[in-house]
């Protein structure tokens, strides 16, 4: 799948994956085998996922197409189509952890994954280890700041009284909060500056 692209003629690889994709949808049958790879990953990652999404349950729907399908990817989401879809099942690659090393045991087992090894992957692959470290870094943050985030709409949708500005302006003071808590630097941070910054941290949310 968009494995080549011509520019050209004003086809870029996710144009021609997009048309390949077409190509399947309208051309499978239930004696068909399906192969795809990483559905809707050259786009933005919502618009991606909705492709991936619908996809896959266009495929697994029987009286549209049925066909038996090997679908890849990474988005975790999708996991949740064998719950919702009749014919989809989960499974993922084994992986040993030990210590910040992993191991592919080249082992495919039932059940979905939330984790995922791209990080792993590069430093294996010889990507500077400054790139990696700093990967890492951006990554936590991003994860932080989603955790963060997500805690922020769900205890905002508890309350009925609350209305979207709030809604809002609650999640930019976590944002902004965690921005504060990334500029830290906790080798050099003292017990006193330690206390003045939750003080900090504590009047911003209330």
């Amino acid at each position: 799948m968009g494995a080549s692209d011509d520019l050209s003629m004003g086809q870029s690889t996710f144009m021609v994956e997009m048309m390949e994709v077409a190509t399947i949808l309208k051309e499978a049958t239930k004696k068909s085998l399906v192969i795809l790879d990483e559905i809707g990953r050259g786009t933005s990652t919502f618009d991606g996922l909705s492709i991936a999404w619908a996809v896959a349950e266009y495929i697994a729907n029987k009286s549209k197409c049925g066909a038996k399908t090997l679908f890849a990817t990474h988005y975790h989401e999708l996991t949740e189509l064998e719950e919702k879809q009749e014919g989809i099942k989960n499974y993922s690659i084994a992986v040993k952890e030990k210590g910040e090393d992993i191991i592919f045991l080249r082992k495919i087992v039932e059940g979905g994954t939330d984790e995922s090894y791209g990080i792993h992957v590069a430093r294996l692959a010889g990507v500077p280890k400054d790139v990696t470290k700093r990967a890492n870094e951006i990554l936590k943050t991003m994860e932080r700041k989603s955790i963060l985030a997500n805690k922020g709409q769900d205890s905002s949708k508890q309350s009925k009284k609350q209305v979207n500005g709030q809604f809002d302006m609650f999640n930019f003071k976590i944002a902004e909060i965690a921005q504060e808590i990334d500029k830290i630097n906790l080798n050099e941070l003292t017990p006193i500056d330690a206390l003045n910054t939750l003080v900090r941290i504590k009047e911003k949310i209330m």
